[in-house]
């Protein structure tokens, strides 16, 4: 149980962690920085790291997976160009982060985990917290989750040797893709748009994210 002395100081973390690590780096939007300003990270954070939960870098989780650096998860987030109807597709619920962040900022949130133990303790915690517009499935996020496609955005939380054919075509015309697409080393993160028939891709910048296991991605 945290004291009411280190929630306050936890609050205090969450707000320098909004100026210094995305506002000071180029996070404009406003929605997504009020999402950023609610959603208590250190909630998502394993017991034995709770004080590093505003640090500016990625932290372990189970399964030997991550919760990402917080500027990476607001940049992701902001070039998604949220609207409060849309629905998105998330691939790679891990802690569930993203998908509180998501749940702030769209209607709905379709969100794939391939390991069962994580999906179970990741629903506990968000519908303790009320984020009940986040449906998790389990499965291999690759490819997709065909049965609420099309989808206005898709946000993939590993990194893949090359974009996912399903999820291109799971996408809504004007719809956003963001995934980081490269080696087990060294990566790009992508945005995708979707334009009729084609697809306009953008480079974010360079990134490092844990291996997207699946059929149309990396081998187990």
């Amino acid at each position: 149980m945290i004291d009411k002395k280190h929630i306050d100081a936890l609050v205090m973390y969450r707000e320098k962690m909004v100026q210094e690590q995305l506002i000071n780096r180029g996070i404009t939007s406003q929605r997504v920085l009020d999402a950023f300003r609610k959603v208590p990270r250190h909630l998502f954070i394993e017991d034995g790291l709770i004080f590093q939960a505003y640090s500016d870098y990625p932290l372990p989780i189970a399964e030997g997976q991550t919760i990402s650096q917080p500027y990476i998860v607001a940049l992701m987030t902001q070039n998604l160009d949220l609207k409060p109807d849309d629905t998105i597709l998330e691939i790679g619920t891990g802690s569930g982060y993203q998908a509180a962040l998501l749940a702030q900022l769209c209607s709905k949130v379709y969100s794939v985990e391939r390991f069962g133990t994580i999906a179970s303790k990741t629903r506990k915690l968000l519908d303790g917290l009320g984020y009940h517009n986040v449906m998790i499935i389990i499965g291999d996020g690759t490819k997709g989750y065909e049965k609420k496609a099309p989808y206005d955005g898709i946000i993939v939380t590993a990194a893949a040797p090359s974009i996912p054919e399903p999820l291109l075509s799971q996408l809504k015309d004007g719809g956003r893709l963001i995934i980081p697409v490269g080696s087990e080393h060294t990566q790009e993160l992508i945005k995708v748009v979707k334009q009729g028939e084609s697809f306009k891709k953008e480079s974010l910048g360079g990134c490092r994210f844990v291996k997207l296991i699946g059929e149309y991605g990396w081998e187990k």
